[in-house]
């Protein structure tokens, strides 16, 4: 189950979407921009579904907020414009996926199967070479052993395989993994980092003097 948060003030169409997704997944449901980005401030969401146009500002102008909060968190945006320059507008903001209106539930249900394909967003996922991680239960299985990880632990893996191939610092990664009030020192993301290293083994995360992380 993911948890989603939708922005979306259209009455009738949000409502349709509550009870469509609401039949797999977490819904958090707001009309408010401002309000959107309180609450992802607040809580971590698996996927983000954003109108462009809503009564208090608009979608692409709340995800390059959270874009340069280094919030990865994968997002589909919904509109009525049929004007392509809105489709290059939302895939620049930071967007991974755009559908226009009106549309089949169906086909949103598609896309957000893609989107927990390419993210990693299923229970089990493939992080390497007979290595698989299962989010939920925390439990790393290799080819060797299996090791039952904290939740932070599993948490701070799979944030490096999302964005594996460039480096992660250590700022992002307590950005992403603590809420504000809870931020620990460094040194916790040195100790997870030690330990999921003995678990993936050092050649999957480099450590990037000066600069941060990098999963491979």
């Amino acid at each position: 189950m993911m948890k989603i948060l939708l922005l979306e003030d259209d009455t009738v169409l949000s409502d349709i979407l509550i009870d469509f997704l609401q039949e797999s997944h977490s819904v958090t449901h707001t009309y408010s921009m401002q309000e959107a980005l309180r609450l992802s401030e607040d809580n971590s969401y698996d996927l983000y579904i954003f109108d462009i146009n809503v009564v208090d500002g608009d979608g692409l102008t709340l995800l390059r907020e959270l874009r340069s909060f280094y919030d990865e968190t994968p997002t589909i945006f919904i509109t009525a414009f049929h004007d392509t320059k809105y489709l290059t507008k939302a895939f620049a903001s930071g967007g991974n996926d755009f559908i226009r209106k009106p549309f089949e539930l169906e086909e949103l249900s598609a896309r957000i199967e893609n989107i927990k394909k390419h993210f990693g967003l299923n229970q089990t996922l493939i992080i390497g070479e007979e290595m698989e991680l299962n989010t939920q239960t925390h439990i790393l299985k290799t080819s060797k052993h299996l090791f039952h990880l904290t939740a932070k632990e599993s948490e701070l893996l799979l944030y490096l395989y999302k964005h594996k191939n460039r480096v992660v610092s250590t700022d992002e990664i307590l950005q992403n993994l603590w809420k504000y009030d809870d931020l620990p020192s460094s040194d916790a993301v040195r100790t997870l980092i030690k330990e999921l290293r003995k678990y993936v083994g050092k050649e999957h995360i480099i450590n990037i003097r000066g600069e941060g992380y990098r999963f491979e």
